[in-house]
């Protein structure tokens, strides 16, 4: 979730909502998510999604840093409308799935902009009215959430609200959206613990789930961070990386630097700004002047689908 920088509203009218969910629309597209609940209220917006091949970061940046350019552009104005970065939550998909798309689509009741659930059904801007059958929107995941009420559709939406239902007397859940972490890794013992070994995480990340979850995320979270350290440790110098690269292509260098657009030269650009970016942890700007490109080509080329060249031995540590 991301809220407007001191309350203000992120959403002022229909254009704005219509440009944040096509954006959203087009992050699916590529493959990037799957949406399952989403919710837009004036000064916050909520969504539950599955990351896929790209990293949850870039792609929110993607998200909210197109929209603010064409909302400033709309309403005239400059500078930040988000507060801060995003808080994100790390779910296990049991029971969390439906407990988290109950409580983000029964923000515009809780918040008063609908008075009942009668009117929820009719709102638009939440994935509820996707779910229950009174807007289309092909992007999002409904199969995924109604498939536990039911196999036959009519008779899971009829459960599906009914779950919805059931969850009003239930107002606010500071269990759902507050102190994950401390509270699913055992307390600030383990949190402490954690940081001291250099896997602090950021203070806007949770993570909600039961034990073996927890223990399952921490631990990648360790692998990861002891994998970025060992690359550091041992990073490969860009000449040298330049050349395993080259003639692993059965190219000259000097060709790839040139900027041909023969797609074999192509292809071993694109391979060496993925190496050397999400692998070994250069900088676009760093791999752009050693390319002679713009760092926004570099970037791009580095986000480009993953060569499966990646993975052989020669590039290896």
């Amino acid at each position: 979730m991301a809220r407007g920088i001191e309350g203000s509203k992120i959403f002022r009218n229909r254009k704005d909502r219509e440009d944040f969910l096509s954006r959203l629309e087009d992050l699916v597209g590529e493959k990037s998510w799957v949406v399952y609940a989403w919710a837009l209220m004036p000064n916050h917006f909520h969504l539950l999604i599955r990351t896929a091949k790209w990293p949850l970061a870039s792609n929110m940046r993607k998200l909210m840093t197109g929209y603010v350019v064409n909302f400033n552009r709309r309403h005239r104005r400059y500078g930040h409308l988000f507060q801060n970065r995003y808080k994100s939550i790390v779910c296990e998909e049991e029971p969390y799935l439906l407990e988290l798309t109950r409580y983000i689509h029964l923000n515009p009741l809780r918040g008063g902009i609908v008075s009942d659930l009668g009117e929820l059904k009719e709102y638009p801007w939440t994935g509820h009215s996707t779910l229950v059958g009174k807007e289309k929107r092909e992007w999002q995941d409904t199969k995924t959430v109604l498939s536990f009420f039911g196999r036959k559709i009519s008779k899971a939406r009829i459960g599906y609200e009914r779950f919805v239902a059931e969850g009003l007397p239930m107002g606010r859940r500071p269990d759902l959206v507050g102190g994950g972490l401390i509270r699913s890794a055992g307390g600030w013992s383990q949190v402490l613990s954690l940081r001291r070994h250099g896997g602090g995480l950021a203070s806007d990340e949770r993570i909600l789930g039961g034990g073996e979850f927890i223990a399952e995320v921490l631990s990648q979270a360790e692998e990861k961070l002891q994998e970025t350290l060992r690359l550091k440790a041992e990073k490969i110098d860009l000449k040298k990386l330049s050349s395993r690269v080259s003639r692993s292509g059965g190219v000259e260098w000097d060709l790839v630097r040139s900027g041909s657009r023969v797609r074999k030269m192509v292809l071993v650009r694109r391979l060496f700004c993925q190496l050397a970016v999400k692998k070994f942890g250069y900088s676009g700007a760093e791999v752009a002047r050693y390319l002679g490109a713009s760092t926004s080509s570099v970037t791009r080329l580095a986000n480009s689908p993953e060569l499966p060249e990646l993975r052989r031995p020669e590039y290896a540590i």
